[in-house]
């Protein structure tokens, strides 16, 4: 049986929770599930920054949420799940997004940078999906983890080691956590996203030394947050039924001349 494309992307009636969610990729793709008929959980530390995200959602007729998460602190992601369970049920579709940089040389870094990197970007993803997959084996409910890895966790860049090390942990971890969960129905997959253009690096990509970097890409250009929407549909509904384990590379052939 062929389904319409539209009811093969459809996310309708899941319950998707975004991690850090105020900005950039994780306020887009909740934005995005939203649209296309998900209950969206938004989670972030900043809270207050949630807010007008939620009012732009429920006004436009979607179901939105916001919880207060340190993807860190374990008590902290617990409650959030309770208090997401309490507002709209199960969470099925997880988008571990939250994600920090902190770019500096080796002999300038120091173990407290390490920290604060894969701390948020690695454990914070186990923990998160960890939580999420406990819950969804309780419940017997099929589900979807997306893990937001990076292009530089299949490359690296000068200044952005521990960065690299701890996205290239994301990429393993999800390729453990589906073997793990394929026999409870829940899929694991990574998104790899190259370069686009966020309130985190528009700064530096608007300077001539980042419009020199871009202009040594294949493309030559940055990614639009529109095109990471079909991949992130993809794996999020049923034409990503038979996927899992996978880390999907989104950066217009960057790692075709990787830095």
């Amino acid at each position: 049986m062929i389904n319409e494309a539209t009811n093969l992307f459809s996310v309708k009636n899941k319950v998707a929770l975004v991690t850090g969610a105020s900005a950039g990729f994780g306020e887009h793709f909740a934005r995005v599930l939203a649209a296309n008929g998900a209950k969206v959980v938004v989670a972030a530390r900043r809270i207050d920054r949630l807010e007008k995200l939620v009012s732009d959602i429920n006004t436009s007729g979607g179901h939105a949420h916001a919880v207060l998460m340190d993807v860190t602190d374990s008590a902290s992601v617990a409650a959030a799940f309770e208090s997401t369970e309490s507002t709209f049920g199960t969470v099925t579709l997880l988008i571990n997004n939250a994600g920090v940089a902190d770019p500096k040389p080796l002999h300038k870094s120091s173990e407290a940078t390490w920290d604060f990197v894969s701390d948020t970007n690695l454990k914070g993803v186990w923990t998160v999906a960890a939580e999420a997959s406990r819950r969804m084996i309780s419940a017997k409910a099929e589900g979807s983890i997306i893990n937001i890895a990076s292009v530089l966790g299949l490359c690296t860049s000068y200044g952005h080691g521990i960065y690299s090390a701890s996205k290239a942990g994301v990429i393993q971890v999800t390729k453990h956590l589906a073997l793990e969960l394929a026999n409870n129905n829940i899929r694991v997959n990574a998104i790899c996203p190259g370069y686009f253009r966020t309130e985190m690096n528009s700064d530096y990509f608007d300077s001539e030394h980042g419009k020199q970097y871009i202009q040594s890409w294949p493309s030559k250009r940055l990614g639009t947050m529109d095109e990471i929407t079909g991949p992130l549909l993809l794996l999020a509904s049923d034409a990503g039924r038979y996927i899992t384990g996978s880390s999907l590379t989104v950066d217009g052939g960057f790692l075709l001349k990787s830095h």
